[in-house]
């Protein structure tokens, strides 16, 4: 991640100074399985507390022969978090993040046809929580403010356009 400041004409004519954080492109996957779906708790450092989200990363700079393939990555999350292996995997699209001050794009995948298997998550998300949610459940805890991951959020949009207006069910 690298953070700059741009200076820059603005519209009106007038000069000005833009922060941008690079970092890079992310996936999130949406584990679809019944009428529900995987979801993973955290703690996340910058708000200070664990939250609920769907599975979601990138790459390291660690990680050797990593492909340059958004799918390849969103199947290595999905087993990393929660242990889970899709025998089908649907992009949904592509989002912006936060493009008011990020570069950071994100991929959302839809997961079908579920294998669970052990997670091999990393040493930061070892106190990581998975959890199966009916759509109904994920519905009230969003509701609750329970659930109030950005790109998740936006991500169920996606996954509602795909499967014709709802979030669980066809």
């Amino acid at each position: 991640m690298t953070v700059r400041e741009d200076v820059l004409r603005r519209p009106d004519g007038s000069d000005g100074i833009y922060g941008v954080v690079d970092k890079p492109d992310f996936v999130l996957v949406l584990p679809l399985e019944l009428d529900g779906f995987y979801i993973v708790e955290q703690y996340r450092y910058p708000v200070g507390g664990r939250f609920w989200e769907f599975p979601q990363g990138s790459w390291t700079e660690q990680d050797p022969d990593r492909p340059d393939d958004a799918a390849a990555l969103a199947r290595a999350e999905l087993r990393e978090e929660t242990g889970l292996v899709a025998r089908s995997l649907t992009w949904l699209g592509r989002l912006h993040v936060a493009h008011g001050y990020s570069s950071q794009g994100c991929n959302v995948f839809l997961a079908e046809d579920l294998t669970k298997r052990s997670p091999a998550r990393e040493a930061t998300e070892a106190d990581m929580i998975r959890r199966w949610v009916s759509g109904a459940e994920l519905d009230e805890m969003i509701a609750a403010g329970d659930f109030v991951d950005g790109p998740s959020l936006a991500a169920l949009t996606l996954l509602r356009r795909h499967l014709g207006g709802t979030a669980h069910g066809r």
